[in-house]
């Protein structure tokens, strides 16, 4: 299999996966996206010089119509059972919640995905879509991303998978036949990824410019939440979680959650980090870094004035930590989402 098209112009074979949980928009917006390569920016210049550069197909279990997530139609091109062959195999994102499991599902396409791969496919997912991948074991011992919402999922289903939650595309090996994209509109950069290698890296600018699809160079910290509730059986814990939750802007939290919990220090931090997967201190710290970023999104309190509020008299540790935990310095998260937050006002 090339990267490339060949020399013959022949269109690049693409198969794109659909099972009920597959979210619609990213099933179609993949294939109108990879069927306009060569052809939609030719047309709106006026160019001659069209080409047909993928040849996209869905395939399911069967060719039966039917319905994916929030009741979208799929009418199917072909069915497994029919053996197809492809250069590229995709697989979009899953309607599937992160406690949630597809273990036992879809037996027949896994085999079937795992047989794609061995006869030299390369195969994409996109968002979720990285869970068909881990439940295939092709991403055994390999780096992955999904969208970061999924972390815990991929710790307690997939431990094989070394799961990167910060990246918006991640090769799971050298040669680059498996790729994982990050959160939901991943599919953006998975498409543009596709286009460039496949096709030509022009072409997918080309496509980019006429989609104002957004290469996501970032990555995915900017847009992940940094605290988010583990499901635990751990009451101490849970008390000591919601007294942070309402205290974490005292200077002296961890020792007053400490005495607030009961219990020994080296007992509740040993809990703590078993229960929800972060220390005490980084706890606290995402805290405080959450209420940060509601404050750069929400107006034009100085920099230096916010460490302080969410209680870093060190401007400089607070500008260091959220860059670390973030992706991005305090002045270009305001940048990135103001304008967001700014949309009908006025």
């Amino acid at each position: 299999m090339t990267n490339k098209q060949p020399a013959e112009n022949k269109p690049i074979e693409v198969l794109i996966v659909a099972v009920p949980e597959t979210a619609g928009s990213a099933l179609y917006g993949m294939l109108d996206v990879l069927m306009a390569a060569g052809n939609i920016w030719q047309t709106l210049v006026r160019s001659d010089s069209e080409q047909h550069l993928f040849n996209v197909r869905i395939v399911s279990a069967h060719k039966r119509p039917f319905t994916c997530g929030n009741h979208i139609p799929v009418r199917p091109d072909v069915s497994i059972k029919d053996n197809p062959t492809a250069d590229i195999v995709i697989l979009p994102e899953l309607w599937l919640g992160p406690d949630e499991s597809i273990h036992g599902r879809h037996k027949a396409l896994m085999d079937w995905i795992r047989q794609q791969h061995k006869q030299g496919s390369a195969l994409y997912s996109a968002c979720s879509g990285a869970i068909m991948l881990a439940e295939s074991g092709l991403l055994d011992g390999c780096p992955a991303t999904s969208h970061w919402g999924y972390k815990d999922l991929f710790q307690k289903q997939y431990p094989k998978v070394s799961f990167q939650p910060e990246p918006n595309l991640v090769f799971a090996d050298p040669g680059g036949r498996i790729v994982t994209a990050g959160g939901t509109t991943s599919w953006h950069d998975l498409a543009i990824h596709i286009i460039s290698r496949h096709a030509s890296t022009g072409e997918a600018l080309r496509i980019a410019k006429v989609y104002l699809l957004k290469w996501h160079g970032e990555g995915q910290l900017p847009y992940t939440s940094l605290v988010r509730s583990a499901p635990h059986a751990d009451s101490v814990v849970r008390r000591c979680e919601q007294w942070l939750k309402e205290n974490y802007r005292d200077t002296s939290a961890i020792q007053h959650a400490i005495e607030h919990a009961g219990i020994p220090e080296r007992t509740l931090k040993r809990r703590f980090k078993a229960a929800t997967g972060s220390t005490l201190i980084e706890y606290l710290q995402n805290l405080r870094i959450e209420e940060a970023k509601r404050l750069l999104e929400a107006g034009q309190m100085p920099v230096d004035d916010i460490s302080i509020e969410v209680s870093y008299e060190d401007p400089s540790f607070f500008r260091r930590l959220f860059k670390r935990l973030t992706g991005l310095t305090p002045s270009q998260y305001r940048r990135m989402f103001q304008p967001v937050m700014n949309v009908g006002k006025g």
